[in-house]
């Protein structure tokens, strides 16, 4: 193992903060390493691997596929591709679908194209402070956190970051170049912060007093994440572009980005393009994904498990009260919120599960996020759990 992580270090850029193991093998919510060794998946692939590891039905969309037809040129249709974009829009607010390989690149795709609706002269965007959205210089500059910038400046111009939770300051904001507000209806990356509902419709009450494009990520808590198969199923609002990605292929390159008919129609032929987007081997996954999340019974298993996975994460709080201080989240996406002390430890708590055989990451510097396979168990959850109180009893 430590040859192979030291010939990576050699020859991989050094973008990675990486733990000390190598993965080899992976099946429902476990992993193995190299040396034999079990973990307890709770990252998922950052919240990509939503019915977990290595999934037969997945396994055998993509052998099957890459057997018949791996890459055509988006020039020509694929059936896939087609299969795909119709589920997508069947199931939600849009009426077209716009196929790319990655969350940032599907932001990418939103942010021309609410620029391209907005027409000449309105090309801002204004997004939330504590966003995440990607890694493209596009991308980071919509980022509302500030350690995402620092040395790629100058950043492309026409993006500023709203105060979190404060309508009226993000009302201020609103000028005449203001083409559209860009927010994920719960921040991962930003500490596992959902935003409230009032606050939500009070943005969309503004994107239609004003003529702005209302954009929501939902990269890390689309696909079923939150126990819906969309997040902003729950807040009693409908955006006008969506993006999607992470679980949508369940491992496989996939990033999609939805929008209203009226809205979608501000593209025309050469305005954006992927050479990989929506190939067909990512994209017979992806269905095999929504298939299986539609299943009668799927997703209001993940509300449960939800709910399970927040209360078992309350009692952690409530028994080291010094170290956390409260959960939040939606759905399977959990984060124990530490206090001054705890966050002080954030990267060590991690890395003490690690050692004890469970993975999870710290998240905005404030909390541990939980973001296992939405197939997980309550047996698994008690595992991880009792890891975690083991964890903090040594702290």
């Amino acid at each position: 193992m430590t040859t192979i992580m030291e010939k990576s270090d050699t020859c991989i850029m050094n973008t990675y903060g990486r733990y000390p193991a190598v993965m080899v093998e992976g099946k429902g919510c476990i992993l193995k390493d190299i040396e034999g060794r079990e973990y307890l998946d709770f990252v998922a692939g950052i919240a990509v691997c939503g019915l977990g590891h290595c999934h037969p039905a997945v396994t055998e969309a993509v052998v099957a596929q890459a057997g018949k037809l791996v890459h055509v040129s988006n020039l020509y249709y694929t059936l896939p591709q087609t299969e795909l974009a119709e589920l997508l829009v069947a199931n939600s607010f849009a009426g077209r679908v716009f196929f790319a390989n990655s969350g940032a690149e599907a932001n990418e795709g939103a942010i021309k194209l609410a620029r391209k609706h907005g027409g000449p002269g309105r090309y801002e965007i204004i997004s939330l402070e504590g966003s995440f959205h990607g890694r493209t210089l596009a991308t980071v500059a919509a980022t509302g956190q500030a350690k995402f910038h620092k040395g790629f400046e100058p950043l492309p111009e026409g993006f500023s970051h709203a105060p979190f939770g404060d309508l009226d300051a993000l009302e201020r904001m609103i000028g005449e170049k203001t083409c559209g507000i860009l927010c994920e209806p719960l921040q991962g990356e930003g500490g596992v912060r959902p935003l409230p509902r009032n606050y939500l419709q009070g943005i969309r009450k503004l994107c239609d007093k004003y003529g702005l494009v209302l954009m929501f990520d939902e990269v890390q808590v689309g696909m079923g994440r939150t126990g819906t198969l969309f997040a902003y199923e729950q807040c009693g609002v409908e955006p006008d572009i969506m993006t999607l990605a992470k679980a949508l292929g369940n491992g496989m390159p996939i990033g999609a980005m939805l929008a209203r008919e009226e809205v979608a129609g501000a593209f025309a032929p050469g305005d954006h393009a992927s050479t990989f987007g929506g190939n067909p081997v990512a994209c017979a996954a992806a269905l095999a994904v929504m298939k299986i999340m539609l299943a009668e019974g799927f997703l209001s298993s993940v509300e449960k498990k939800g709910q399970y996975l927040a209360g078992q994460l309350r009692g952690v709080a409530g028994k080291f009260p010094e170290l956390a201080s409260g959960v939040r989240g939606m759905g399977l996406i959990q984060g124990l919120v530490l206090t001054e002390r705890g966050a002080a430890q954030g990267g060590d708590m991690v890395k003490r599960l690690l050692g004890k055989g469970v993975l999870a990451n710290f998240a905005g510097g404030v909390a541990l996020r939980f973001i296992p396979p939405l197939i997980v168990s309550e047996g698994e959850i008690d595992t991880m759990v009792r890891c975690l109180e083991e964890v903090f009893a040594g702290l």
